[in-house]
């Protein structure tokens, strides 16, 4: 086994890291990225066949590359991945992969930190924990494995030919639950879809793009969730040629609405009377981007196209009006769910003191409470956009210049160090 010194290491070669690398590379600091698996992994095998991003190439990227595609046009999962790799080697970023960290700690009686890996061991002045928010899928324990019924979280699912026959149950109705259930009845399924509370933003309205709005009229820069929103999802997608989320008109494609999954016994499982309202809270939050963008246009008496059809609200259907309370899953052929219910963070490599009571990192806007890491890649790491490509780009940078900012005390202590033990009259 190897042993090294490097200033910095990051950990992680998906879009935070490779964000991270160019900043430091920018600032001549040495350092070293480690992947356990390929450039942009997650992007490729942590999605299923169809994936676009949500958000349109001009948009969704680095400042210092574009995608060579249509600029409204949304990419795909490899798209996106052979992106990042094209990035990565534009800016010849060091980054080392197969190699997985299994332990980062702080070094005894020395600065810096000891990185135990699967090809060694590297000591480093400073850490970046990139590995994101999506490190550990999250299944409820709700339905036992011994149910009989297939189950797999939205991660491992690919596309509808590797279920097994029969009908699907998908929980969670934010951008994976949606375009998951949305392709499952497309190929012939029967689908049920538990919808919790959501955001349902327009895709486009008045021929401009959801994150433009969310730009101009300066939601990306929010610094905090609105109050009660920490946990809603947004219903977004990019999916044929990107096109608003509206869960009636999936309810017309034939899949059955249901309230948020509750419990499960004996082949039954329960969902709460909610689906009224969270339906209507996504319309409200619909109508009020709506009202915005119209007070920004007549504000700054922009020549943009009126769409009053983006005000319609369809006929309720059968499943809303009538809500289904309980569902046996024999009864209604149903063979498989479909967890599209997120993932939780897992850092228990990173055995320093960072880190609240659940396990949640304690840091501002990256900057850990543990001298000396970084966190990058976060949620709402230092704004609403920060888990988006360009956002992390933008907080990359921010940590970049603070960790130049710790090499200069780090120099200057050196410095000091070295004039204290040079003999008098020397």
């Amino acid at each position: 086994m190897s042993h090294e010194e490097v200033d910095v290491v990051v950990i992680g070669a998906g879009q935070a890291g490779i964000a991270m690398s160019e900043h430091l590379t920018r600032t001549d600091v040495p350092h070293v990225v480690l992947e356990r698996d390929r450039i942009a992994e997650r992007w490729r095998s942590w999605r299923w066949d169809s994936l676009v991003a949500n958000g349109p190439a001009w948009h969704d990227r680095f400042p210092g590359l574009e995608f060579d595609l249509d600029p409204d046009s949304f990419a795909t999962k490899d798209q996106v991945a052979d992106y990042l790799v094209a990035y990565a080697e534009k800016y010849d970023a060091p980054i080392r992969t197969g190699v997985e960290v299994t332990r980062v700690q702080r070094q005894d009686g020395r600065p810096g930190f000891r990185i135990q890996t699967s090809m060694g061991t590297i000591d480093a002045q400073q850490v970046v924990a990139a590995t994101g928010p999506f490190q550990r899928p999250v299944i409820p324990a709700v339905v036992p494995e011994d149910a009989g019924v297939h189950q797999i979280h939205s991660n491992q699912y690919r596309n509808p030919g590797e279920l097994p026959a029969g009908a699907v149950l998908v929980v969670g109705a934010g951008s994976s639950g949606v375009q998951i259930a949305d392709e499952l009845r497309r190929s012939g399924r029967e689908v049920y879809l538990a919808v919790g509370p959501h955001d349902r933003p327009p895709r486009r309205y008045r021929g401009r793009d959801f994150c433009w709005w969310l730009g101009v009229l300066g939601k990306w820069d929010m610094a905090t969730p609105p109050a009660g929103a920490e946990h809603v999802t947004i219903a977004v997608s990019g999916a044929h040629g990107g096109r608003t989320v509206d869960f009636r008109e999936l309810a017309a494609t034939g899949i059955t609405l249901l309230g948020r999954a509750g419990t499960y016994a004996d082949g039954v499982m329960r969902f709460a009377d909610d689906l009224a309202r969270n339906i209507a809270a996504g319309d409200a939050n619909h109508l009020s981007v709506l009202d915005e963008a119209d007070a920004y246009v007549a504000r700054n008496g922009l020549d943009l196209p009126e769409e009053p059809e983006a005000r319609l609200i369809g006929a309720d259907p059968e499943s809303l009006t009538h809500p289904i309370r309980t569902l046996d899953l024999a009864d209604r052929g149903i063979t498989t769910i479909v967890w599209a219910t997120g993932f939780a963070l897992d850092y228990s490599w990173l055995a320093v003191d960072a880190f609240d009571r659940d396990g949640r990192p304690r840091h501002q806007r990256g900057v850990s409470s543990e001298p000396g890491v970084y966190f990058l890649g976060l949620p709402w790491q230092s704004r609403r956009g920060s888990s988006f490509l360009w956002g992390v780009w933008h907080d990359a940078r921010f940590i970049a210049d603070q960790i130049a900012i710790q090499r200069g005390y780090a120099a200057h202590d050196a410095a000091r160090s070295a004039l204290a033990l040079v003999p008098a009259g020397d």
